[in-house]
């Protein structure tokens, strides 16, 4: 029997946000969120679309339901019904314009991850809902074989992962992307993947021929050489040994890797930057980038949730930090500085990378892949002859 009553509050301002103008006073009444093992957010706070928010309060219970370990969410897996599997972008601030992602929501639990706000569009929260409801797309290759095949589609590259990770948990058994990246190979179509899960390496066979002319490429993520940090920050993400140990089995088979330190937070391992790209280095990437930590929508109110149950003694250091990064602001969403920052220390974290690429011959991240080859298929599957 549960030792707590959930109850509904009607909220006229966007739920999970204080906009400044509430005049509620805290209810001493209502519980604490609690983290789970191995998931990331620490609530299920609503999303910015919802008429209500959800709270637990105390029935008077609180002593005892403190004492034992909040129950585990498991994780489900439903089916997106997508129409088209390419993704387009404008954004000035990545090199590229369009993108795949097989699943909607990410089992690793990032819990910063800035795909997170998209759950609220499908009346799901962007806290623990977004890394234990998830959803698959089946007909992606076929879908994609579709596109690919229309006579007004131009190639260029396309980008595999770039709102959540291609090689969750669930495609060790589901093979999405595998698949995808098949049809791919198959149309010689340049591609790029974004990753932090050692499972990539899986697809070294589909992925090093195309590497070899120049059509693929692949970009790992390392927040962290610290286990602790990275478990707790990322806890269904492959642990950092493996992550290096990818980037090494990538180059020696001749994939060109680059690293995305991301995201860099002042006050928890920006210490680290240095020996993030040694390390990376050291295991064959080619280039090194960086992104600083970015807070939209619901993520401020998840990861300030995230600091005071990890780190209460860091967490005032870290929000000031943050915000001198962001003109005094949580977040800023202009292009040109939401992933890198302004200020002071902003600039000494870039400065710090550059010297950092310099000392070990890393340049820029290229999505400069061959387009010339490709093979455009015939809807039914089949490749065309010319």
């Amino acid at each position: 029997m549960k030792n707590n009553i959930s109850h509904t509050v009607a909220c006229p301002q966007r739920a999970g946000f204080d906009d400044g103008w509430s005049t509620t006073p805290h209810d001493q009444s209502i519980l604490p969120a609690r983290s789970q093992k191995g998931r990331g957010a620490v609530s299920n706070i609503d999303g910015r679309f919802e008429r209500h928010i959800h709270q637990e309060v105390d029935d008077g219970w609180l002593g005892q339901l403190m004492e034992d370990a909040p129950p585990r969410t498991k994780t489900t897996l439903g089916i997106d019904g997508a129409r088209s599997v390419i993704t387009r972008n404008q954004s000035p601030d990545v090199p590229f314009d369009r993108s795949i992602n097989p699943y909607r929501g990410c089992e690793h639990g990032c819990v910063y991850c800035f795909a997170r706000p998209s759950h609220a569009y499908l009346g799901l929260s962007p806290g623990l809902d977004f890394e234990t409801k998830l959803f698959w797309k089946p007909d992606a290759p076929t879908l994609l074989r579709k596109q690919l095949s229309a006579r007004s589609y131009s190639p260029a590259p396309i980008v595999i992962g770039t709102n959540t990770d291609p090689y969750q948990p669930v495609d060790r058994d589901k093979q999405l992307t595998r698949s995808i990246i098949k049809v791919l190979s198959d149309c010689q179509h340049p591609f790029s993947l974004i990753t932090k899960n050692g499972l990539v390496a899986r697809d070294i066979d589909l992925i090093a021929p195309m590497a070899a002319n120049n059509r693929a490429s692949v970009a790992v993520s390392v927040t962290s050489l610290d286990h602790r940090l990275s478990n707790l920050l990322e806890p269904r993400a492959s642990a950092p040994h493996r992550r290096l140990d990818a980037i090494r089995k990538l180059s020696d088979a001749g994939i060109p890797v680059t690293v995305l330190c991301a995201p860099i937070i002042p006050g928890l391992n920006d210490t680290e930057i240095e020996n993030i790209v040694a390390a990376c280095a050291d295991a064959g990437a080619r280039s090194v980038g960086h992104i600083v930590l970015r807070l939209p929508l619901e993520i401020a109110n998840l990861f300030e949730e995230w600091l005071e149950a990890h780190y209460p003694d860091r967490k005032a250091k870290v929000i000031s930090l943050i915000k001198q990064m962001r003109g005094g602001d949580i977040y800023q969403s202009e292009f040109g500085t939401r992933m890198r920052g302004t200020g002071p220390i902003a600039d000494l974290i870039a400065t710090r990378f550059k010297a950092a690429r310099r000392k070990h011959g890393l340049d820029g991240r290229s999505l400069n892949l061959d387009c010339t080859g490709f093979k455009r298929p015939s809807a039914d599957g089949q490749m065309s002859l010319f």
